[in-house]
């Protein structure tokens, strides 16, 4: 029942988050046509008011955004080939270099394993990591950010029964949270810290554990405050979809 409820849900928010752009984009078009036509004749305070509504498009954008990736994690997947995970690492990593620059950060990419997987979702998947891993570092101290792997032994573990495990890590140094928040950070709209502090949605590890759960693998944390935080994730070497 639970399950049903939840792709249910996921449904509805991809059809709410779809109709949801049209008018969107009218306000923020609309918006830019004020800022650009009336600019020298605005007070300051409605130039204030036009900033704030701004924003506040911009941060529903983007919020539309994570809904629709959230609800096409299954409804436009792609079929498993085989993935050289170093190799979509590095990608990520490229896409993320003005970001890593801004934060003063540093990224070490291990030997990554080769797997069978849908492509795309992993490289959501790590993007989101090591995109969170460089959002949430200390004030003042740059992220430095791990991300390596090692093999299992699965031979205690029913669910992956006759196939060979990965054990991807993704570990940093930034704020960390407490272990009682272990269970709810991947929640759907789940925010640890204000989004005056930090920016985001809420949605990017529900995205994460979407994926892990279409791969039928597993996520889980350790973590403390200020401490950093190590993200690992198990999948199959040969999982099929």
């Amino acid at each position: 029942m639970y399950c049903i409820q939840k792709e249910s849900a996921i449904a509805i928010a991809f059809v709410a988050s779809h109709d949801l752009q049209e008018p969107l984009g009218k306000i923020k078009s609309f918006g830019d046509r004020l800022k650009t036509t009336y600019s020298d004749t605005l007070t300051e305070q409605r130039h204030d008011y036009l900033e704030q509504m701004q924003n506040a498009a911009s941060r529903m954008q983007t919020l539309i955004e994570d809904l629709l990736i959230l609800s096409q994690v299954t409804t436009r997947a792609q079929a498993f080939i085989s993935v050289n995970l170093t190799k979509i690492a590095q990608e990520v990593l490229f896409d993320l270099e003005l970001y890593v620059q801004q934060t003063r950060g540093s990224v070490e990419i291990g030997e990554l394993p080769t797997i069978e997987a849908d492509p795309l979702q992993m490289r959501q998947l790590l993007q989101n990591l090591i995109g969170n891993a460089l959002k949430f570092h200390r004030p003042e101290i740059p992220p430095v950010i791990k991300i390596y792997s090692q093999f299992l032994d699965n031979q205690a573990d029913n669910i992956f029964a006759n196939s060979e495990l990965c054990q991807i890590i993704v570990e940093d140094n930034g704020i960390g949270f407490e272990d009682k928040y272990l269970n709810r950070i991947s929640n759907v709209f789940q925010r640890l810290h204000s989004s005056i502090e930090y920016e985001g949605t809420g949605i990017g590890l529900a995205i994460c554990r979407k994926i892990i759960e279409r791969h039928h693998g597993n996520i889980t944390a350790q973590s403390k405050p200020g401490q950093g935080s190590k993200f690992m994730i198990v999948l199959s070497m040969n999982s099929h979809s």
